[in-house]
């Protein structure tokens, strides 16, 4: 019977760890945006600071 208790003891300290970590994730930015990057390759850049219209230039 004392395994369970140590059982529960340890399930609840690894969801209050996972907890703390998730809610870290969420301070420091990890969710804010989770579309835009995996449409942005779609987009084409046109604008003069990305590198490969610097490179198009030079070869042109």
């Amino acid at each position: 019977m004392e395994i369970l208790y140590l059982m529960i003891l340890c399930s609840v300290s690894l969801a209050v760890i996972f907890l703390i970590l998730f809610i870290y994730g969420i301070k420091k930015g990890q969710f804010d945006d989770d579309e835009s990057p995996a449409v942005r390759i779609l987009f084409d850049s046109n604008d003069g600071n990305s590198k490969e219209s610097k490179n198009d230039k030079k070869e042109k």
